[in-house]
């Protein structure tokens, strides 16, 4: 009865925190209740539909317009990693439209040949807040992270088909990605491009445009230069291509040297424009959660189209819903072990919980020793060389039926490992622990039919009611949980038929992983108990987290990322797995503890880790 009642514990204090975070992020993200937010879908003039949160503070009237502001999260994200912007722009003032793009979040999917029309949906969210009585259609701004910018050159290409009386964006922040410098810009530039081939040129006429261009993004901000080496982006603002922007579209051969974080100002048609370059001394990501970007933000559209609000830009609050949104996460993952655990009370699943306590076996020694740590070091060097090999054969031979490039990628390495995990612990049976006396049934390794189907049946439930809470907080908060780049997100329902094909690959792994960590390497070590347990945590994230020190320690000394041979991306991508992975092994044991079955918290965690990879990412037809 003692334990019962600390499940139900916990399981309660899970439920506050999750309760916490929707009211702590909501009153940051309402300014206190003075913004209002709503969640729009609309059909488009391209023909889609179109999903965005519209933030309207109080001062925004008919009768007192406010200025407008379309932000846009890059490639591979959804309208809610904007929340930095749109908390600090509504705040001050602004009515504030935070669009998915076509293919994320909750838009339609387009084909790849519509990207760049209209903005990949941000021109058509442009048009439509031009029509809300309440905003100055005089003072209306684009910005967007990495392909997020791309969108808003592509809604200044499309806004520059109209009259200049009836081009309705004014200013315009790029955000880890290229400005257009050249009169026939075409893709804007990626890699490099020869400046020598181009002829420079102002496509953006007598708009203001900003840049940040972070000093070490993976993707953006490089050129060749006359000598044929590249240049890294720490030294963009010195290249032809930042000169010429921060000159108008002069030939920066004739023009003057300028310099990062000065404003600069010119007479175009008549009306004074603005050019200006931030260059933060961090990594691509990270511009989506900076403090320091946004200042430069703020700085940018104040001095463009000037804030209703006057606050100072180093008094930001959006790191407050930061904080609330990731309680929200850890009470998330607090929910889906205690609620494991009270439904093992229940008359249907009381026949999962262990019979008794779960004791680990004795410290390994001698030739236990070598296929403890042999298993450890083998599993975590394929595990990085397979994440580097499997790129290219992923991206190229990927099935159509697979439409979601990263996620099949992932899905693909998972799988690969899962492979590896059971065949090494296969070894380790067969050649050491099956002669040590090693019961298979005991340790939850072999399971019976019936208890195999009450285990995915409490897999689901338990899946079910912790994405239950998810839906409470976007419905009435218009929240979610989230940190940086691990978000647990509301979805549409066919991102359930998107979940059910990479399913299999990420089942392959937990569920091996699960069993390798609880029923193979759950031994004694030390006198701590929480030491097994922090040593099979740190091996399962091991390799990524290796892989991504050797990229950025080389690109910050070098000013170049290491493995240049692969797509910048493939960093990225790195970044919340360091987290994930090893959260795979705590999750799982203390299930695990709970049932003696390895495949009850490898399933969950499977399920939970697809949704969340399938719902944060770009799908395309």
């Amino acid at each position: 009865m003692r334990e019962k009642k600390g499940v139900k514990k916990f399981l309660l204090i899970s439920i506050i925190l999750c309760l916490v975070s929707m009211i702590g992020a909501s009153f940051v993200q309402t300014s206190g209740g003075d913004v209002t937010i709503k969640d729009l879908r609309w059909e488009t003039p391209s023909g889609h539909l179109m999903s965005a949160l519209l933030l309207i503070p109080e001062n925004a009237t008919e009768e007192t317009p406010a200025p407008g502001l379309v932000t846009s999260h890059g490639w591979y994200n959804n309208r809610e990693m904007q929340d930095l912007n749109y908390v600090e722009m509504a705040r001050r003032g602004y009515v504030v439209m935070s669009i998915d793009m076509y293919g994320h979040g909750n838009s339609d999917i387009v084909e790849p040949s519509e990207w760049p029309n209209r903005g990949t949906g941000m021109y058509d969210a442009v048009e439509l807040l031009a029509d809300l009585p309440y905003v100055d259609t005089a003072s209306i701004g684009v910005t967007g992270h990495s392909n997020g910018a791309r969108a808003a050159n592509w809604s200044i290409l499309e806004d520059n088909k109209k009259s200049e009386e009836d081009q309705l964006i004014s200013s315009v922040l790029l955000v880890a990605n290229d400005a257009m410098y050249t009169a026939d810009p075409g893709e804007p530039l990626y890699w490099a491009m020869r400046s020598d081939e181009q002829e420079y040129a102002n496509v953006y006429g007598s708009r203001d445009v900003g840049i940040v261009a972070a000093q070490y993004d993976e993707f953006f901000f490089r050129s060749i230069a006359d000598d044929g080496s590249i240049t890294v982006p720490r030294e963009y603002i010195n290249t032809q291509y930042a000169q010429s922007f921060l000159n108008f579209g002069e030939d920066p051969a004739e023009a003057e040297e300028r310099e990062s974080y000065t404003v600069y100002r010119q007479d175009i048609d008549g009306e004074e424009a603005v050019r200006v370059i931030y260059d933060p001394a961090q990594i691509h990501p990270w511009n989506h959660f900076s403090a320091n970007v946004v200042e430069s933000t703020l700085e940018f559209f104040d001095e463009s189209i000037g804030a209703p609000n006057s606050i100072d830009t180093t008094k930001q609050i959006w790191q407050f819903k930061v904080l609330f949104n990731f309680i929200g996460l850890i009470g998330f993952v607090m929910f889906i072990i205690s609620f494991t655990k009270f439904m093992l009370y229940t008359d249907t699943f009381h026949s999962l919980r262990a019979q008794k306590s779960v004791i680990p076996q004795a410290a390994p020694r001698g030739a236990g020793a070598l296929w403890f740590w042999g298993g450890l070091i083998v599993s975590a060097i394929i595990s990085g060389l397979s994440y580097l090999g499997l790129y290219n054969w992923s991206i190229e031979n990927i099935p159509a039926f697979y439409n979601q490039v990263p996620v099949f990628y992932i899905g693909v390495w998972s799988a690969v490992m899962g492979v590896v995990t059971f065949l090494v612990l296969f070894l380790s049976y067969k050649f050491f622990s099956k002669g040590q006396g090693m019961n298979l049934r005991d340790t939850g390794v072999i399971i019976g039919f019936k208890p195999l189907l009450k285990t995915i049946a409490l897999a689901l439930i338990v899946c079910f009611t912790a994405f239950s809470l998810v839906f409470i907080a976007d419905y009435f908060f218009k929240t979610d949980f989230r940190i940086w780049i691990i978000a647990v997100k509301a979805f549409t329902p066919d991102k359930l038929l998107i979940v059910l094909k990479y399913l299999p690959f990420f089942l392959a792994f937990y569920v091996a992983n699960s069993i390798a960590v609880n029923s193979f390497n759950f031994v004694a070590g030390g006198r701590k108990k929480w030491m097994n347990i922090a040593l099979l945590a740190l091996f399962n994230g091991l390799s990524v987290t290796v892989l991504a020190v050797i990229q950025y320690t080389s690109f910050f000394v070098t000013g170049e990322i290491y493995f240049t041979e692969l797509s910048p991306i493939i960093g990225i991508w790195l970044l919340p797995m360091i987290i994930i992975i090893p959260l795979a092994a705590i999750v799982t044991r203390r299930i695990y503890l709970a049932t003696n079955n390895p495949y009850l918290g490898g399933i969950i965690y499977g399920i939970v880790v697809t949704v969340i990879m399938v719902t944060n990412t770009l799908t395309q037809l």
